[in-house]
C-alpha cells in the first residue's frame, strides 16, 4: 500500500469520525468535528499531489479517490441537512449526480477500465468542501456574511456538481457503453 492510498483510506475514516462529532451538540464537538473535516479535505490535495509527484499512482487509489471525497462530502451535507442547514432538494441533487457517476464507473470497472477525476469533478469537489466548511464554520460563529458566501459557494458548487456529472456520463457513455 502506497501512503497516497493510506491517506486515502484515512480520508474515509475521517469521514465517519467527522459525523459523530458534528451530530454532537455541544460546540466544542462542532469545533472538532470542522477540524477534523478540515484535515480530511486537506489529505484530498495531499494524497493526489503525492501520488503524481512519487509515480505512486494506482488503478486502486484511483478508484478509492473519488470514494473516498464523496464519502466525505456527502456525509457532511446529511449532517448539515440533517440540521436543518441546507435544504435536502441540495444534497438530493449532489448525491444522485454522485450515484450516476458511481454506477458509470462501475460500468467501466466491468470492461477493466478506470475512470479517473476529471478538472471539473475536482473543481466540484473542492468548492464543495470549501462551502460545506464556511457553513459549518458558520454553525459555530454565526456571522450573517458568513452565511451570504457559505450560499454563494454552496451554489457555484451546485452548478459544477451538476455541469460535471454530465460531462462524465457524456464521456462514459461515448467511451464505455457505445
Amino acid at each position: 500500500m502506497t501512503f497516497p492510498t493510506f491517506l486515502t483510506i484515512l480520508r474515509m475514516f475521517l469521514s465517519v469520525i467527522f459525523m459523530i462529532f458534528a451530530l454532537l451538540p455541544n460546540g466544542w464537538a462542532k469545533i472538532t468535528a470542522l477540524v477534523i473535516f478540515i484535515l480530511a479535505a486537506i489529505t484530498d490535495k495531499i494524497d493526489g499531489h503525492l501520488a503524481r509527484k512519487n509515480k505512486q499512482v494506482t488503478d486502486l487509489g484511483a478508484f478509492l479517490d473519488p470514494l473516498a471525497d464523496k464519502m466525505l462530502v456527502d456525509l457532511a451535507f446529511l449532517v448539515l441537512v440533517y440540521q436543518n442547514i441546507i435544504p435536502v432538494w441540495v444534497f438530493a441533487i449532489i448525491l444522485v449526480r454522485d450515484l450516476a457517476v458511481d454506477g458509470m464507473r462501475m460500468n467501466a470497472a466491468k470492461k477493466r477500465a478506470t475512470v479517473s477525476a476529471s478538472f471539473l469533478g475536482k473543481l466540484k469537489t473542492t468548492f464543495q468542501m470549501i462551502a460545506l466548511t464556511i457553513i459549518m464554520l458558520n454553525t459555530i460563529v454565526d456571522q450573517q456574511a458568513l452565511a451570504i458566501l457559505g450560499n454563494i459557494v454552496l451554489y457555484i458548487a451546485l452548478f459544477l456538481t451538476v455541469y460535471s456529472g454530465a460531462d462524465y456520463l457524456i464521456k462514459g457513455y461515448r467511451k464505455f457503453i457505445k
